[in-house]
């Protein structure tokens, strides 16, 4: 990754060399040096890159020269970091020339320093590029797609060429486990369906076995016999269209013993095309096209395809949707998205694969237990449960041998023949990624095993790491999240959990990724772990990533190298870390101690100029010092479950901010709607955070209409919560929201239950997608009804005398609709006809007089997920969810014994209501605590999706 390096160092250097126009004498001339410098090595790092990580490349020299480039690259972003803050320290914000030359004067030793190491490093770079003369680098093809082989020039010339996803194309059937249902389902679409042209994609990670899937249907009689002609051409990163239509047409006239056209090889591409097109043209065709990565490969194989309505099928495998979905542009389109083994199905692999000569195939009892632990650790792919398996069929069969495997397989995967091919495939992925994609991927490497990761954590620390790249159309964040879209799209991210608008909310990588990756970070310098008993970080180690409790590691951490810092559990005693932190770091950029023990912050937390990201969620963090308006270049605080309940007047001075998150919520206490969350008082100034895209929770009634008048200002707004809102705030907000046109998500909360809050919008801003009102309305008010982008909305308080599912049934996009806590006073909720078409999710919680639920045949034809709380005049669950086919979910919660006896599936009449649904859960609160309750489940089918 020396070339990610680089092109990181070359933009740092882009961005100092265009914006620093009062640059030290010479410095701009040596900058401009280097720059020239690494913009010569750069054309040849994809080259040394790739000839550096070649293990069949016995030069060591190679390695040892894009090291130091990498670490070059390092020294050239860390001094222009020093270069900064040493001038932000001698002419700092406001400073008036009479302040400036003593302040000159203090720096004079560290700016000579640095004028030193550019001089140094502007020396390094020049020995660098002299040395690269001597390895002989090529130029790379960026594309690719002129080479006709896939292997490395250090693997031919040693004779030890060897691709490991070949033997998925000759595995017997009968070692196949777990594809049952999917080889059916493509069955189908191959000899079924539309007479049409079609494709049919088989999508997902390395190793999952999508070619040895789709061989096996591809090569079955059934499928073959209904075709004229067929063919299965490995595509690979490396390829030409030539010899992929030659090969092709070497393969049908095999098949079909024609005669093979004469002059093949020498015609021109247009007449090879054609050549093809017109040999098919009267043909029932099936083709394969194995492995795909180019993301156009549909275009360039279209012309060559007739779609002559003889149910012609096309079948590719690809690790990235965006190559299936890509087909969709020309192709009629079926795409299976393979999915791990199921457990049972996992361990039926391995068994197969290890025990098959043993008596019945079974393993034997004395080894179940590891057997079992080892599978798990496989985590369902079936690559891993192969090689895995592989490496235990050649050992004895005793208990020490294989707790050994067990407990060494980390290690075993970096040094055990019987594995490298299951490294090298799942290494392709990421090889194959775009530079600025790998370093994203590797911050996954970062988090302990089996954390599930919030997506906008993540994202949040790329763009403060700088791998985020902005354009004039979209912002940072919006980049970022395309980033992660092209990730889970390349099957390098297995997406954990999402919201309700099936947008993703955590993420993870497969656990055998994950090894992959810390390999590389390790190689690359990118990363240091400190695990109980690891040793401290040696040489220019970019990040650190800290799972230990102990104190003597964190003692023994030298951290002022570092750029980003990321503790993970309760840790050691942490106030000392941090303290040596404050006082040494230079270069910091992420700190992130979510969830630690840290109590208080040190008061010289300024220090850290560079600073961009600082996540102090869940810490018992009290106080935040006002040295913080000294972090210049902050852009996300995290104070989420922090105990801060003051914000210093000097956060107003932190104008690059764009998320400022602080609240506190009470689970400890029996929970109301109005004290179970808690935000944060400000000060007047706040209309200096001009870059602000996110503002929650702040409590109002401290600053009153002054503050909020201040929030006209925040035009960057993407989300904004209010809480201790008074009904003499109303016109206030309403201006500055109409001013908020970026605001997607306004949450408004009243200081108490009575206090009537009248938002008179004259416009609403026309991105708005979530809105909750938690005040007394008395109304609905008329704006809320025209909403057409709403997507959620949750009232409470709000005392309606008027059923309002008749103002909001026909908003087009509404997803969650959340009713609660004394928001209406009728006794009837009527869902009609066509109404909420797209809804996904009903909530209604403590509605103390309803006492009916009409459900008409035809309204919330969309809704998977009901919620019912505490609603005690409510004696039947509404009839109308029996036409409810999509719901998924049913969750009652405190419901009246009435309510829960009549759906009781032994002896509730209510019961074939119901039925139907996959899902029934009962909960019962035996505490006041927020999460003192009891689960009871009712499995009402298995119609489970």
């Amino acid at each position: 990754m020396a070339e990610t390096a680089v092109l990181f160092a070359l933009g740092e250097v882009f961005k100092f060399l265009k914006e620093e126009t009062n640059l030290l004498r010479g410095v701009h001339r040596d900058f401009s040096d280097i720059k020239d410098e690494l913009e010569i090595i750069l054309v040849f790092l994809k080259d040394a890159d790739r000839r550096a990580a070649d293990e069949a490349d016995i030069n060591d020299g190679i390695r040892t020269w894009v090291k130091q480039l990498r670490e070059a690259s390092f020294r050239i972003e860390d001094v222009i970091d020093e270069y900064l803050r040493l001038m932000h320290r001698a002419n700092p914000p406001g400073c008036r020339s009479l302040c400036m030359t003593p302040r000159l004067i203090k720096t004079l030793i560290p700016r000579h320093k640095i004028a030193s190491e550019i001089q140094d490093i502007k020396l390094t770079t020049h020995g660098i590029k002299k040395r690269s003369e001597r390895y002989n680098f090529q130029i790379s093809n960026e594309q690719g797609s002129s080479s006709s082989s896939n292997s490395s020039p250090g693997e031919a010339e040693n004779g030890r060429w060897h691709d490991p996803r070949l033997s998925s194309l000759f595995i017997e059937e009968t070692e196949i486990v777990g594809f049952e249902g999917p080889r059916e389902e493509i069955y189908g679409w191959l000899l079924e369906g539309a007479a049409e042209r079609t494709v049919i994609s088989v999508v997902g990670m390395g190793g999952l076995g999508k070619t040895t899937l789709a061989k096996l249907v591809f090569e079955s009689q059934k499928v073959t016999a209904n075709f004229d002609c067929y063919a299965c051409v490995t595509v690979s990163q490396s390829y030409t269209v030539r010899g992929l239509l030659i090969n092709m047409m070497e393969q049908f006239c095999r098949g079909t013993e024609d005669p093979l056209p004469q002059m093949l090889h020498k015609k021109d591409d247009q007449s090879l095309i054609e050549e093809v097109r017109q040999y098919l043209q009267h043909k029932r065709y099936l083709i394969f096209f194995d492995d795909v990565w180019q993301e156009d490969f549909s275009d360039q194989i279209e012309f060559a395809m007739p779609n002559n309505n003889k149910g012609s099928r096309i079948i590719i495998t690809t690790r990235m949707m965006h190559v299936a979905e890509f087909f969709k542009k020309s192709f009629l389109t079926h795409i299976h998205n393979l999915q791990l083994l199921p457990p049972n199905k996992a361990w039926e692999l391995f068994c197969k694969k290890v025990f098959r000569f043993e008596p019945g195939g079974h393993c034997p009892p004395e080894l179940k237990a590891v057997s079992k632990e080892i599978v798990q650790k496989c985590k369902q792919l079936p690559l891993a449960i192969v090689a895995i398996g592989g490496l235990l069929s050649t050992k004895s069969k005793t208990m020490i041998e294989w707790q050994n495997v067990s407990e060494n397989m980390r290690l075993e995967l970096g040094r055990n023949a019987h594995l490298t091919s299951l490294t090298k495939i799942l290494s392709l992925s990421y090889d194959s990624l775009p530079y600025y994609l790998k370093p994203c991927i590797l911050y996954f490497g970062i988090y302990p095993e089996d954390y599930s990761i919030n997506h906008r954590r993540l994202t949040r620390q790329w763009i403060a790491e700088g791998f985020v790249k902005s354009d004039e159309r979209r912002t940072l964040e919006q980049v970022a999240e395309e980033y992660l879209s092209e990730l889970i799209h390349r099957s390098l991210i297995q997406v954990s959990n999402v919201g309700f608008e099936g947008k993703v909310k955590t993420c993870q990588v497969h656990d055998l990724l994950r090894e992959v990756i810390i390999r590389k970070m390790k190689n690359l310098s990118f990363c240091h772990f400190v695990h109980e008993g690891d040793s401290v970080a040696v040489g220019i180690t970019r990040r650190l990533s800290i799972a230990s409790n102990s104190n003597n590691a964190l003692q023994r951490t030298n951290n002022s190298h570092f750029r980003a810092i990321h503790v993970f559990g309760k840790g050691g005693l942490l106030e000392p870390f941090i303290g040596k932190l404050c006082s040494h770091s230079r270069i910091l950029k992420v700190l992130d101690i979510q969830g630690t023990s840290l109590n208080h912050i040190p008061k010289n937390l300024g220090n850290l100029f560079h600073l961009r990201y600082l996540n102090l969620r869940n810490t018992k963090v009290k106080v935040l010092p006002k040295s913080i308006g000294e972090l210049q270049n902050l852009e996300t605080l995290d104070l989420r479950e922090t105990h801060v309940h003051e914000m210093p007047g000097e956060i107003n001075k932190l104008t690059k901010l764009r998320h400022l998150l602080a609240f506190h919520r009470n689970y400890d206490a029996k929970y109301s709607v109005l004290g179970f969350t808690t935000g944060v008082r400000m000060v007047k100034g706040i209309k200096n955070l001009t870059s602000l895209q996110k503002l929650c929770y702040v409590e109002v009634d401290h600053g009153g209409v002054d503050l909020i008048e201040e929030m006209e200002m925040l035009r960057q707004l993407w989300k904004l919560g209010l809480r201790h809102v008074k009904r003499e705030h109303g016109n206030a907000l309403s201006a500055a929201v109409e001013k908020m046109q970026h605001l997607e998500s306004l949450n408004i909360t009243a200081i108490c239950e009575d206090e009537i809050i009248d938002l008179n919008f004259v416009s609403t801003p026309p991105k708005l997608r979530r809105l909750h009102l938690k005040a007394r309305l008395q109304k609905l008010p008329n704006w809320v009804s025209k909403l057409e982008g709403l997507v959620e909305i949750k009232l409470a308080l709000s005392k309606l005398k008027d059923d309002p599912m008749q103002s909001l049934k026909n908003l087009p996009n509404l997803l969650k609709l959340s009713v609660g806590h004394n928001t209406y006073e009728g006794e009837i909720f009527h869902f009609e006809n066509e109404g909420f078409q797209k809804l996904k999710e009903l909530v209604l919680r403590h509605v103390n007089r309803l006492n009916l639920i009409l459900i008409e045949k035809g309204a919330l034809i969309s809704l998977e997920h009901i919620i019912l709380e505490k609603i005690p005049q409510l004696k039947e669950i509404p009839s109308g969810c029996k036409h409810l086919d999509k719901l998924k979910v049913i969750d009652l919660s405190d419901m009246s014994d009435e309510f829960v006896n009549s759906i009781e599936p032994d002896k509730g009449h209510s019961y074939w209501i119901i039925k139907h649904v996959p899902r029934v859960f009962f909960r019962q609160w035996f505490g006041p605590k927020y999460y003192d309750y009891e689960i009871r489940t009712i499995n009402s089918s298995s119609k489970e999706s």
